[in-house]
């Protein structure tokens, strides 16, 4: 995505999902690895990222374990309490509930439907992610991909 399209979004609150904070310390796919740097910069910078439990859980599951070249236990664990400066959302009962019934009226995934329910949780009008259809609206959340 070109970078003037990821900063005509950076002063809304934006939701980052796990795939693009992988690929922003996943030095393997090249071009994903700039582009998604570049937008956690632009977030950084503007102080509008976000993340949730979820997030932060897959994060390290999979740059531990399931990239080509794992990062330790110690620097992944850097790196998340770097990021615990953003706002994070922690799931209640309550958000299990109304991801719930996001699943279903969107015909998603329910760990991409308690993404997007932390997302609204926090107040973000953006989710950053590849895995959902860019463009797409969901529960007042537009899903784009810094990728395409």
């Amino acid at each position: 995505m070109p970078e003037n399209s990821i900063r005509q979004a950076k002063f809304h609150l934006a939701f980052v999902d796990t795939n693009i904070l992988v690929y922003a310390h996943d030095h393997s796919a090249k071009e994903k690895h700039r582009l998604s740097t570049t937008l956690l910069k632009e977030l950084w910078e503007t102080a509008t990222g976000c993340l949730s439990v979820q997030v932060l859980q897959e994060f390290y599951v999979t740059i531990t374990a399931k990239v080509k070249r794992p990062l330790s236990a110690e620097t992944a664990a850097e790196i998340i309490s770097m990021l615990s400066l953003w706002k994070i959302h922690t799931p209640d009962v309550q958000d299990v509930l109304r991801a719930i019934a996001i699943q279903r009226q969107y015909q998603i995934s329910f760990w991409d439907a308690m993404i997007i329910q932390s997302a609204v949780k926090l107040g973000c009008q953006v989710l950053w992610s590849e895995d959902l259809h860019a463009g797409q609206i969901y529960a007042g959340v537009t899903v784009k991909n810094p990728f395409i």
